[in-house]
This record gives C-alpha cells, sequence and structure tokens, in this order.
C-alpha cells in the first residue's frame, strides 16, 4: 500500500515508517503540522528545517499543514485530501500507541478523507515499557528535546534516547513512551537514513508546562 505518515519527527514516527517499510508498503510523504502563527511544528515546537533535514535524509517528501487551533481539523482534512489525489496514496498512518482519544481523531479525520488508517504501533499500555527498549535496540538515535515541567526528566534534555534512560523511566510511573507528552524527541540517524544529522544544541528554554531545547545548528553528513 502507498502511505501518507503524520510525522512528528520523533521516536514513535520514526518506528511507524520502519514498520510499514519493513511490512513492505512505500510511505510517499511526510505529513507535518505546523503552527501558521509561530512556524514551528504543531506537535513538538521543531523548527521546520529540522523537519525538512529527516526528509532529506530519508529521501521522502515533507508536507506541512499550516493550521491554527480553531480550525485544525478541517485544514488537516482538506490538506490530506489533496495530498490523496496528487500523491496516489491508499492509506494514512499514525504514531500513536494506546490513547484511544488520538486514535478515534485520525480515524475520523481518514473517514472523511476515504483513506483507511492504521496504526502500526497500536499496543497496550503495559507493553510501553518493552516498546522503549525495542526502540533502544532499533539502531535508530533520538534526542531528548522537550519534557514535561515536575517529572525530573529535564537532566535528560539534550540525551540520546539509551538503556539507561530506560532502565531510569522502569521504576517511575511516567510512561516510558512518553505517550501523554511527559517527553518529546527528534530523530537524528538510524537504518532508514542516507545521512545523519549532526547536531548543535543550544540552551534549554523554559515555558509555561514544558521545557525545550534550543538546536543552534545542525548539519547532514554523509554515512
Amino acid at each position: 500500500m502507498r502511505f501518507l505518515l503524520s510525522w512528528s519527527g520523533g521516536k514513535d514516527a520514526c518506528m511507524c515508517l520502519d514498520t510499514l517499510i519493513k511490512q513492505g508498503h512505500e510511505v510517499v510523504c511526510l505529513i507535518t503540522t505546523a503552527s501558521k502563527e509561530i512556524g514551528t511544528t504543531f506537535g513538538h515546537g521543531e523548527k521546520r528545517e529540522m523537519i525538512r533535514a529527516q526528509a532529506e535524509s530519508l529521501d521522502i517528501p515533507v508536507h506541512f499543514i499550516e493550521v491554527e487551533m480553531n480550525t485544525y481539523t478541517e485544514t488537516f482534512i482538506q490538506d490530506v485530501n489533496m495530498l490523496k489525489e496528487r500523491c496516489q496514496v491508499d492509506a494514512i498512518a499514525f504514531g500513536d500507541l494506546y490513547l484511544p482519544g488520538h486514535r478515534e481523531w485520525g480515524e475520523a479525520v481518514a473517514e472523511k478523507t476515504g483513506l483507511k488508517a492504521v496504526y502500526p504501533l497500536w499496543m497496550k499500555q503495559a507493553e510501553a515499557e518493552s516498546s522503549l527498549y525495542h526502540f533502544v535496540n532499533s539502531g535508530y538515535q533520538a534526542l531528548i528535546i522537550r519534557t514535561k515541567n515536575e517529572l525530573g526528566l529535564e537532566k535528560w534534555l539534550g540525551q540520546t534516547i539509551d538503556k539507561k534512560f530506560a532502565d531510569e523511566l522502569s521504576n517511575t510511573e511516567i510512561c516510558p513512551m512518553g505517550e501523554a507528552g511527559e517527553y518529546h524527541t527528534f530523530v537524528y540517524d538510524g537504518p532508514l537514513f542516507k545521512k545523519k544529522i549532526t547536531i548543535n544544541p543550544g540552551e534549554v528554554v523554559a515555558q509555561e508546562t514544558t521545557k525545550r531545547l534550543e538546536i543552534d545548528s545542525f548539519s547532514l553528513t554523509g554515512k
């Protein structure tokens, strides 16, 4: 099947892509929502050029859906309908794991566009811990770029997800995969990446409910 893939730039979206490719499907376009007012990505607050770097490294086009909060769903459907015809796709994939509300939204959107909604990573909440260890061993490299306040995770900002991180989360009440937004990531290398994204991290910015790592600069290097 030919897919559009909802792409945040983080580990879940990356593992969704990896799973689809291993199943023999073709991902023909990454779709990323971006704030019309601010310009950064809607989900993680990432600079668009970082997402473009991932798309270049993966050799898959990316389309930014320009959204505003009060018309988010309508704009998403409009752009997916346009991409459906332009890219001749059969389905749209999402990297959500176990939150029913997220899946219900995606399935409703897909139904209005005539596409099949697919959730390759869907699991029980209890499986989240093993899923994080699976990512750690997958060969993909993800930088922790945002954490919720009051969870004690800010010390991990700018660090790459590894076994030590997974071990620490396994002893807490925090979802190991950060499914409720406890932390966000940016994948910069891995098996499907034709180039590595080398990142120079900047300062940590405190926001209302989170702390976010600024990226000073980055470069693409051959592998």
